[in-house]
């Protein structure tokens, strides 16, 4: 099981629950494997306008109704 004993945000209890990986979400959205590690491990972290539309976007291919909201408190 994915995500055991692992400190993790939103986003990374979203692709631990969808069978998604941080590699499978860094090769969809094009950002950085240390951004995408954070933006998964880190639950205060709020990435950059341009950055977020990114990782929406390769969220959307697997859940369509996605919304940063789910994801990010902004």
């Amino acid at each position: 099981m994915f995500g055991l004993n692992k400190k993790r945000s939103k986003l990374g209890k979203w692709i631990d629950r969808n069978g998604f990986t941080q590699e499978d979400l860094i090769e969809e959205s094009k950002v950085s494997r240390n951004t995408i590690s954070k933006a998964c491990s880190d639950p205060d972290y709020v990435p950059t306008g341009t950055t977020m539309k990114k990782i929406l976007k390769a969220v959307r291919k697997v859940d369509p109704s996605a919304k940063s909201t789910d994801f990010w408190d902004i």
